[in-house]
């Protein structure tokens, strides 16, 4: 098979997955405003009580909002990822995700296209969220918004992955939804995205351990060392080793002979 059948499934996929975001207005939105509202509402108090001033790895004076924005602009990735894997939920109990995957295309190349397709819309939604932080006095270097884009796509690509597989194991919507919340949150708060990993290991090596566990966590200092053009080897290994394990867990669960959809009664090839 030649690899045109292959580009325009690519095509065909991130268009629908653009024009779905174009008709869901209120879907940008509400990307925007729960950062933003971080950012511009809880940053300072935060900043206030912590007494924050020295945050690595900078070693220089910056302010607690500085270190939070690439925290927030993962944040958007997660969300962002959970909502197009909540979207593969409602086209299972549609029924249109049963005519994607009975093309004669692989399996595991149609979920790496609408994993794609959903980073693709969300990085955009980052960077729009950068644009309006700019506006606030948040200006990393110039080309750190350039050097930070592989570390976007790297990290949305393992957060969406890890969305992919929830929604092969959970069968129905209103199910996923609480799922989302459940892995959402804890990911969000147990992580270096709002606090440095050194303070959660005075306040408590339990919770310290635990953020150190969480790809969440990973995927924040990656973005963060890439936006201050800096390089995190470490936590390049650890997305890039967490993307193949979920992703590897998504392409299983979605198969329709070993995967947990057959299993629950799902679309079969």
């Amino acid at each position: 098979m030649s690899i045109y059948p292959y580009w325009r499934c690519f095509q065909g996929i991130l268009a629908r997955e653009a024009l779905r975001f174009v008709q869901q207005r209120g879907r940008f939105f509400a990307a925007l405003v729960r950062p933003l509202v971080w950012l511009f509402i809880f940053a300072a108090g935060f900043r206030a009580v912590l007494g924050l001033s020295i945050i690595p790895p900078y070693k220089t004076y910056i302010l607690y909002e500085v270190y939070i924005t690439p925290g927030l602009c993962t944040m958007i990735l997660l969300f962002s990822g959970m909502q197009s894997s909540l979207s593969m939920v409602y086209d299972r109990e549609m029924g249109s995700m049963k005519t994607l995957l009975v093309t004669p295309l692989p399996r595991w190349f149609l979920l790496t296209c609408k994993l794609l397709a959903g980073v693709a819309v969300s990085v955009l939604q980052v960077y729009a969220f950068l644009a309006v932080a700019w506006l606030w006095e948040i200006e990393p270097p110039p080309l750190g918004y350039l050097a930070a884009l592989p570390a976007l796509v790297l990290g949305g690509l393992m957060l969406g992955a890890i969305g992919l597989f929830l929604s092969s194991v959970v069968k129905q919507l209103e199910n996923f939804a609480g799922v989302m919340n459940f892995v959402i949150f804890p990911m969000f708060f147990a992580s270096s995205a709002l606090f440095p990993l050194w303070r959660l290991s005075d306040a408590n090596p339990y919770l310290y351990y635990i953020a150190l566990a969480n790809p969440f966590t990973h995927a924040v200092e990656l973005v963060r060392f890439a936006l201050y053009l800096q390089f995190n080897a470490e936590a390049l290994a650890w997305v890039t080793g967490y993307l193949v394990v979920f992703l590897g867990l998504a392409i299983l669960g979605y198969d329709p002979g070993r995967g947990l959809v057959a299993r629950r009664g799902g679309p079969a090839a």
